[in-house]
């Protein structure tokens, strides 16, 4: 079986930005990664960007760079630096393309996988820990600058 790809500590900047501890802010970390943007920014752009959304019946919190975004403003910040977007995963296509060495094009990337996004960059993750589950990760799809 084939292993996942290799991995890098990296927390985007966050640290340096004063943050501590531990938070569900993969997205501001994978983007700011991957975009070579300052963390401070992607976490406010974020934050601008949550608070137009609306709660409804369905959708009861709003986006927040610490707590989680959602897809809706995630494409809107993706597509704000000019990047596009490639699924690999459709429905009822199963999985076609894992964290795995081979899968994914080169370049720096932001994918998602299972409630998770992550910066690869020349076929190394970046991010504070390995979710590659050696291999068997599925990736959805990636955001790409063209």
């Amino acid at each position: 079986m084939s292993r996942g790809l290799a991995w890098a500590h990296d927390d985007g900047g966050r640290a340096s930005a004063g943050y501590k501890g531990k938070t569900g802010d993969c997205v501001c970390r994978a983007v700011a990664i991957a975009t070579e943007t300052p963390y401070q920014d992607v976490y406010e752009a974020i934050n601008e960007l949550g608070q137009r959304e609306r709660i409804t019946a369905r959708k009861k919190t709003k986006s927040h760079a610490r707590k989680g975004v959602f897809r809706g403003t995630i494409r809107k910040l993706m597509e704000s630096y000019g990047w596009e977007w490639t699924p690999t995963m459709h429905i009822g296509s199963g999985c076609k393309v894992h964290l795995r060495q081979g899968e994914l094009p080169m370049g720096r990337l932001v994918v998602s996988v299972s409630k998770h996004m992550v910066a690869v960059i020349d076929g190394v993750v970046h991010d504070t820990h390995d979710p590659t589950r050696e291999g068997t990760r599925c990736v959805y799809g990636y955001w790409q600058k063209p």
